[in-house]
């Protein structure tokens, strides 16, 4: 038993960062991402006999993306968007950039919050895939391991996800419209 947890902490529990960052894309809410990612863990740690060695990372990541589909279907009709919690303001109290150009960094600051608006508003196949390829760095292997989708389905997604996000940034924050390149 002591052998299975140790091992369980040293193959899984590293990934633990990548399911955080996926579960909060999928969920678009911490508080649901957090809920995910501890079904997630416990599910990965009732079923680690059953993993056969390999990378765990794309392992967990499948546990973490089954994990968001059995929470949305549990609570389908609740879409909301959270609130942030007084705490969180409290922590966040240096708003101020220390940057020596603090114009550019409120540029940059705002450029962040519209690609992060932008990521979350493409459609979840694209979004997940765009998460686990450019911000978990996952081969295109891995991704179609974690989504049970064939390698061509992810390639398919990845680029489409790519050439929604180009076209909505280009479109909302740049202003170019089409065809004015």
């Amino acid at each position: 038993m002591h052998d299975q947890r140790r091992r369980f902490e040293a193959q899984v529990l590293p990934h633990l960062d990548a399911a955080h960052n996926l579960a909060r894309w999928l969920a678009r809410s911490p508080a649901d991402a957090e809920d995910i990612v501890q079904e997630a863990i416990l599910r990965a740690y009732r079923g680690f006999d059953g993993f056969r060695g390999g990378d765990a990372k794309p392992w967990l990541l499948a546990i973490i993306r089954n994990c968001f589909f059995t929470a949305i279907a549990q609570t389908r009709p609740k879409m909301h968007v959270p609130l942030p919690d007084e705490s969180d303001a409290n922590e966040k109290t240096a708003l101020i950039d220390s940057s020596p150009d603090p114009e550019l960094g409120a540029i940059r600051a705002d450029q962040r919050r519209k690609l992060d608006q932008i990521v979350a508003g493409l459609p979840q196949e694209f979004r997940e895939v765009l998460v686990l390829r450019e911000m978990e760095d996952l081969s295109y292997r891995d991704i179609a391991q974690v989504t049970g989708a064939p390698i061509g389905t992810v390639m398919s997604r990845l680029a489409r996800a790519r050439a929604l996000l180009r076209e909505k940034w280009l479109s909302d924050v740049e202003g170019v419209r089409h065809g004015m390149l």
